[in-house]
């Protein structure tokens, strides 16, 4: 369990110093999928996410990796989270001590926690709505099993005048 370094300060004086992370849930025609997006506070800018279809661990330390691959924190930033188990694995702690970071949780119910992270979302993501089904990439198996003649191709027999003049020439 990591204590509260940010204390409701949701502010840094420099890029890279302190980011929030959160996961949301969006309700798609196939289930529910989950977003974890982790944002650099000063820059308000999403720095890394994972979209994933079930809210495990394995979805938090993949946003992680993403942020540090695509902005190399230093050593020592804060990454504040709410008290989810997913923050709280040891998947997730080993990621952050690997890499240098100090993780941080507000306390048990804090509202402004997730308010900091999830209102302060550039509009990219506040627009994410993937209630759309994804469409389904068509399969000719089911269309043989769905009783459907498939179309058949038909070969003409060339005259026999055709065939001798190709071999004259």
């Amino acid at each position: 369990m990591h204590d509260d370094l940010v204390k409701k300060a949701f502010t840094a004086p420099a890029p890279n110093l302190v980011r929030l992370t959160d996961i949301t849930e969006h309700a798609i025609a196939e289930g529910n999928l989950y977003l974890c997006a982790i944002k650099d506070v000063y820059s308000n800018r999403i720095v890394g996410y994972s979209i994933g279809s079930r809210m495990k661990a394995s979805l938090a330390v993949a946003a992680l990796r993403n942020a540090v691959a695509l902005r190399t924190p230093a050593a020592g930033l804060i990454l504040h989270s709410d008290r989810g188990s997913q923050f709280r694995s040891r998947k997730y702690v080993r990621v952050l001590k690997t890499h240098q970071l100090r993780g941080s949780m507000g306390r048990v119910g804090a509202f402004g926690d997730n308010a900091a992270s999830a209102n302060s979302l550039p509009s990219s993501l506040r627009q994410f709505n993937p209630s759309h089904s994804r469409p389904e990439p068509p399969n000719p198996a089911s269309q043989l099993n769905s009783g459907q003649s498939q179309p058949r191709r038909t070969f003409t027999k060339r005259p026999a005048s055709l065939i001798s003049a190709q071999t004259q020439t």
